[in-house]
């Protein structure tokens, strides 16, 4: 059992599945959220992703809002809104109102990635000097909770202002450092790379600067994690990511989820192939046992308080199960 490990969440990208649009994955995501409450995880998180066909989730504060409306009690947020796309101002705004409609439950998840093509990033308005930007971007968006900010003299956040939204810094570069500096609780992945997301925490906690917002430091990471019946079948389920991923890094585009049968008998180039086994290898997956063991492993190597799983597949059934599978290793 890790429960006394750490506490346990779950992010879903909303992804989109060969033979079912983009509306069946948000509606998919809304009822993800209504099993993990159920199960007992922590926090449901949603994404943010602009122009990409695989993901449906591309308005993370609106789908935050239909995932809350439909539970009673997990905490809701972002995983993350990319803070260089908008506005501090209109980012408060919409977590002021999430925070006003279901109070104590909205988590603010924020990361400094921007839209990954340059016809996405014209068409939202910002390019990749942003991103440098962020650290001044997050400290103007608390400004606008806490009510003190100055940059916009007689402008306030309303009804976000004097609300306690909890923010968090997905660390990717110099998110650790920002993180520290704000005295921010950080999110890092992914646990295929345990060396580095180890070195980033170091970092973190070394630099950490307590704050109005955080005592002490707060680390959550994130991973795929797949547990079913047996290893094979645990390694079946992470087949169409590796397939989407090895396919976008050779064709340019994102594609929907495939069956894992369908993927698996797909003829590859000898790049595809590099790139596909390379995405398959690193992740958690395996039987309850063999899961357990490995969480325990990165809960010694980490000291991390949260893990929020990632896991994608194309059979939600065996997704459900699978979490359904980690809830029950938690004792949730």
């Amino acid at each position: 059992m890790i429960r006394k490990l750490f506490r346990l969440s779950i992010l879903d990208r909303s992804r989109t599945r060969e033979g079912h649009p983009a509306p069946e994955a948000l509606r998919d995501t809304v009822d993800l959220a209504r099993t993990a409450e159920e199960l007992g995880y922590h926090r449901f998180w949603v994404s943010e992703h602009h122009s990409v066909p695989g993901v449906a989730g591309s308005a993370p504060a609106v789908l935050a809002a239909a995932v809350a409306g439909a539970t009673r009690r997990i905490r809701v947020g972002t995983g993350g809104v990319m803070l260089p796309n908008h506005q501090p101002l209109v980012v408060a705004e919409q977590f002021g109102v999430l925070e006003a409609l279901f109070p104590g439950r909205i988590d603010m998840g924020l990361g400094r990635s921007v839209g990954f093509t340059n016809g996405i990033r014209r068409a939202l308005g910002h390019d990749t000097g942003d991103a440098d930007r962020f650290e001044e971007q997050l400290a103007e968006l608390l400004g606008w909770l806490d009510g003190s900010q100055q940059a916009h003299p007689e402008v306030h956040a309303y009804p976000a202002e004097g609300l306690r939204i909890p923010a968090y810094v997905l660390a990717t570069g110099e998110g650790a450092g920002i993180a520290a500096r704000a005295g921010l609780p950080m999110v890092v992945g992914d646990l295929r790379a345990r060396g580095r997301v180890t070195d980033i925490i170091e970092t973190y906690r070394k630099e950490f600067r307590a704050s109005a917002w955080g005592a002490e430091p707060y680390v959550v990471v994130s991973g795929t994690v797949a547990v079913a019946a047996t290893t094979a079948e645990a390694r079946r389920m992470l087949v169409p990511e590796a397939w989407s991923l090895a396919y976008s890094r050779t064709r340019g585009s994102f594609p929907p989820l495939r069956p894992a049968e369908e993927a698996e008998a797909l003829s590859m180039t000898p790049k595809e192939r590099e790139l596909y086994e390379g995405a398959l290898a690193g992740h958690i997956h395996g039987t309850e046992e063999q899961v357990a063991a490995e969480l325990a492993e990165v809960a010694a190597l980490t000291g991390a308080d949260e893990l929020l799983v990632t896991t994608s597949t194309y059979d939600r059934a065996a997704l459900l199960d699978s979490y359904r599978r980690l809830a029950r290793i938690a004792g949730l």
